[in-house]
């Protein structure tokens, strides 16, 4: 197997924060740059502040209607960006629940809730959106704030107690740990690894499942967690025989992307199986599972993604998971994955 690659970042791995450690602890150089820092909003549902373009892709309109006057990205490939405030206009000074995402450009950035105040100013200038909906769209470094903040208050809301003690536990190093009341035991933001897999037969079909609580017609690359004492490549044929009753080979790594849902990481793999092989269905978690032509696949992707339809056609998942970029990348490269 040679030659199949992801053609391009998946849209929340194109672009990176500055993570400085010492930076997380330099209490008076994080008071020192907030007078030019910009936050990122959040709501307890997980939603942002996008401005959307004046002139919205007209292929998308059930993505981006009624948004209001914006100027058009700076990136040609986006609709969207994500709609920062100055640090002074939040509050004096960072407080205890803000969080460092990092810096970028010569630009520090901070993420926090949204109280009642926040919603009401804010709604006026953006839409509220959430990363899995809009996070395709933005331009790199937005994706990235967005996905950051997503992942560490997300966390923050989960880990107000210690997970050895039970006694509460409070902010540190910027958002970027916790430590208990009782023991001052330290904990950090957890990701779960899970492993996603796009499982061709060397030519031209891949296969893709529909699971239970999709409507008919929406399908994907298969998926699932990693267990404890696993390797990747063994999670790999471990859930694809789980899940579809499949054997596969050849399992080939592609990349990976933060997929803060509450917090997986997931780490994209392709691998062959015999189209012949008969499928077998785990029925608590598949309902539908078939081998797709590259030429389906083709039309699938011309027509958007899972957001529309509803008519039984094949769709696709949206742009900001890594599973459309891998099927992209796989439909792309018509010559170099031959044979089993």
């Amino acid at each position: 197997m040679s030659g199949f690659g992801l053609v391009r970042p998946p849209a929340l791995a194109s672009a990176t924060v500055l993570r400085e450690e010492l930076f997380r602890l330099d209490i008076g150089r994080q008071q020192e740059s907030w007078a030019t820092a910009r936050v990122v909003i959040l709501d307890d549902e997980g939603r942002s502040t996008i401005a959307l373009p004046a002139r919205p892709r007209a292929q998308r309109p059930e993505e981006i209607g009624g948004a209001p006057e914006a100027s058009p990205p700076a990136d040609a490939d986006a609709v969207a960006r994500l709609v920062t405030r100055s640090g002074v206009s939040v509050a004096a000074s960072p407080s205890t629940d803000a969080v460092l995402l990092g810096e970028a450009d010569g630009t520090v950035y901070w993420a926090l809730r949204a109280d009642r105040a926040d919603r009401a100013e804010e709604v006026a200038k953006a839409r509220w959106l959430n990363l899995a909906t809009v996070g395709g769209e933005l331009p790199g470094l937005d994706a990235a704030l967005f996905t950051t903040a997503v992942s560490l208050l997300t966390w923050h809301d989960r880990a107000r107690y210690c997970a050895r003690d039970g006694s509460p536990t409070r902010p540190t190093k910027a958002g970027w740990a916790r430590v208990c009341a009782a023991k001052e035991h330290e904990e950090f933001p957890r990701m779960d690894p899970a492993i996603i897999c796009l499982v061709h037969d060397g030519a031209d079909q891949v296969l893709l499942g529909r699971q239970r609580t999709w409507p008919a017609g929406r399908f994907s690359v298969l998926a699932g967690f990693v267990e404890a004492g696993e390797s990747l490549e063994a999670c790999v044929v471990r859930e694809i025989n789980e899940e579809v009753g499949i054997d596969v080979t050849d399992v080939s790594y592609l990349g990976s992307q933060a997929w803060p849902f509450p917090r997986s990481l997931m780490l994209a793999f392709h691998a062959a199986a015999d189209p012949s092989q008969p499928i077998r269905l785990d029925d608590n978690e598949i309902a539908e599972a078939m081998w797709v032509h590259r030429r389906d696949l083709d039309e699938a992707l011309e027509r958007g993604d899972w957001r529309g339809g509803g008519d039984g056609q094949l769709l696709l998942p949206g742009h900001s998971s890594i599973a459309r970029i891998m099927i992209e990348s796989w439909v792309a490269d018509r010559d170099s994955i031959r044979g089993i």
